[in-house]
Order: C-alpha cells, then structure tokens, then sequence
C-alpha cells in the first residue's frame, strides 16, 4: 500500500472540541509520526502540528474529521512523493 507523508496544521479556537479532537487522534494514532502542540495564551487558541505517514484516504479523512469540528481548521501539506508500506 502506498503511504504519504504530510503535514495537518490544526488550529482550535473552541476548546470544547478538544475532547473529540484527541477522540479522532487516538482513532488514527497508527499513522502519526510526531505531534506538537503550542499553546497561544494571548490569543485565546492552539495551534498543533500533526506529522502522518499514511494512505491518501486515511490522511484525507482524518483532516476532514478535525475539520469538520466548531471552532477547528486543519489544512494538509503532502509531500512530493509516496512511499510503499
């Protein structure tokens, strides 16, 4: 199976989804390499850098996942080549 490797760059603005948001991490923990997370206290948001190795769809559905939660963004940046697993 080819895998990618890519970047989720997730911003939480409602800390009431960070709850699900960890759900969905654990879900897809199989897949992520490293995470980083920074709290931005002046701004009232954190903002995490989540690095993944995995099936295009895997990546795709779990940035669409955090996505899809009040008061989260998640972009992905992929890289430029796939890997076999």
């Amino acid at each position: 199976m080819d895998t990618r490797v890519a970047i989720i760059a997730i911003i939480v603005e409602n800390p009431d989804s960070t709850v699900r948001l960890n759900e969905i991490l654990h879900e897809y923990s199989a897949y992520i390499i490293g995470r980083m997370g920074i709290p931005y206290r002046e701004k009232g948001i954190n903002i995490i850098s989540l690095a993944v190795d995995a099936p295009q769809d895997k990546i795709s559905a779990v940035s669409g996942k955090i996505g899809r939660l009040d008061g989260v963004s998640a972009k992905t940046v992929y890289s430029n080549t796939g890997t076999k697993a």
